[in-house]
């Protein structure tokens, strides 16, 4: 049993999915990072100074200002503010997968493209289906 896990565990597959998981959870911080110091605060300025990662609905009906203070005290509390900012980081990631999809269907594309279908007999010179063992003109065998 431990020689069947080694051999699914060291399979190629499962080592690029593991790099493509620490990889995405690496980019997901970078894109919450841009999303919270860079894209969020210009936008709230402009908005009238509003900070979206505070931005809540007290459901408690005690005073609270912001919502760490509302978590400390155990008050419940709608931060959609934070949802806010997570969908938005959502959005950039998901843009971000689209085009890296998109990028790379399009280099399959050309890669199927270019693959000949067909080659040349070197007796005769015609031009044969490349899965041809022998050729239909001059009759020659082919290589595979």
């Amino acid at each position: 049993m431990f020689k069947e896990f080694k051999e699914f565990a060291l399979k190629g597959n499962v080592l690029d999915m593991a790099v493509g998981i620490i990889i995405g959870a690496a980019f997901g911080t970078v894109v919450k990072s841009l999303v919270d110091d860079i894209i969020m605060p210009p936008i709230g300025l402009l908005l009238g100074k509003v900070d979206f990662s505070n931005l809540f609905v007290n459901l408690s009906g005690g005073p609270v200002a912001s919502v760490a203070e509302a978590k400390k005290a155990g008050a419940a509390v709608i931060a959609y503010g934070a949802f806010l900012n997570n969908i938005l980081s959502f959005l950039i990631v998901a843009l971000a997968v689209f085009l890296l999809v998109k990028t790379v269907n399009r280099l399959r594309r050309k890669q199927e493209e270019a693959a000949p279908e067909t080659k040349e007999c070197p007796h005769c010179l015609s031009t044969v289906p490349l899965k041809a063992t022998r050729c239909p003109n001059c009759t020659s065998e082919l290589d595979g």
